[in-house]
């Protein structure tokens, strides 16, 4: 008995060497930057809120800021929005130190079917949120929009003052990314990759009128072998050109453009595959030495 004790107390403290330490980091409060602020969407049912919660992984953390988003709230980061709009998809929003970048994950993919990760953090660079954790979470299939908002509300609460201009024309950058997307044929990734290079170029470049401007549309349109209508590609210059215009630093906007294909991606699953193979061949191994003590 004493050699099955001896054997049960070695297991559990291979279970604390080997599970990473990031698996039990949640439960610290960050005194500097603040706890996590959960945003839900204002439609949601309490099932579903009960199941965003459960995405988002609430419990999970030492403690939250949870918050609200709906109509009033549309009309206040972009003008013109239907205030009876109806709100389903939420985020969570960890702060982080300066330079870290931004990480976008988005827990739910299958319910959020137009806005993919790097939508969402060339839009909110537009907006002029930086470096933070964003969890994305929608308990049916939704658009994806109303999310950003709640990140903008998020961002407000702790204190940072948004530019209505700047998160009008992220929104309109959205809008437009998701219409290239669904109706011009577009693949999700290009079009990030699109809005990424050209504002990359117009930070690089600083053009001077509308017409440089329309020049960097076009030459990386070329570049992806994009084709767009004449329309579509209008609309592109329009917006770029808006965006040019903006109260932006734009030698710092480069240099989180030029870092932002590695940084969004979801850090949270970014472990070595053969770690969890470990894991699971020495639990495998653990039962089969349990058997062997208690049979």
């Amino acid at each position: 008995m004493k050699k099955g004790l001896s054997l049960l107390l070695s297991i559990i403290l291979m279970v604390g060497v080997i599970m990473p330490s990031a698996v039990f980091a949640d439960d610290v409060i960050n005194e500097k930057l603040g706890v996590p602020i959960v945003v839900y969407g204002a439609n949601l049912s309490e099932s579903e809120k009960a199941s965003v919660k459960k995405d988002l992984n609430v419990a999970g953390e030492a403690e939250v800021e949870e918050l609200t988003v709906d109509g009033n709230d549309l009309i206040k980061y972009i003008p013109g929005g239907d205030r009876n709009a109806r709100m389903y998809s939420s985020a969570k929003i960890t702060r982080q130190e300066e330079g870290e970048g931004l990480v976008i994950n988005i827990v739910t993919p299958d319910n959020i079917t137009q806005v993919t990760a790097d939508m969402y953090a060339t839009a909110m660079l537009t907006a002029g949120i930086e470096d933070a954790v964003v969890e994305v979470a929608s308990p049916k299939k939704v658009s994806g929009h109303s999310a950003l908002v709640g990140i903008y509300k998020a961002y407000e609460v702790t204190g940072e003052v948004l530019d209505t201009e700047r998160t009008d024309t992220a929104n309109d950058e959205l809008n437009l990314a998701t219409k290239l997307s669904e109706k011009a044929g577009v693949d999700k990734d290009e079009v990030a990759q699109l809005l990424t290079d050209i504002k990359k170029q117009i930070a690089e470049q600083k053009p001077a009128t509308k017409e440089d401007v329309e020049k960097i549309v076009n030459e990386q349109l070329k570049k992806l072998n994009i084709q767009l209508s004449d329309a579509d590609r209008q609309l592109l210059i329009d917006l770029m050109d808006r965006i040019s215009k903006l109260d932006i630093d734009f030698s710092k906007l480069n240099e989180q453009l030029t870092d932002m294909a590695s940084k969004v991606k979801d850090k949270l699953g970014d472990i070595d595959p053969s770690f969890w193979e470990k894991v699971k061949e020495f639990f495998r191994n653990m039962a089969d030495s349990l058997k062997s003590l208690f049979s």
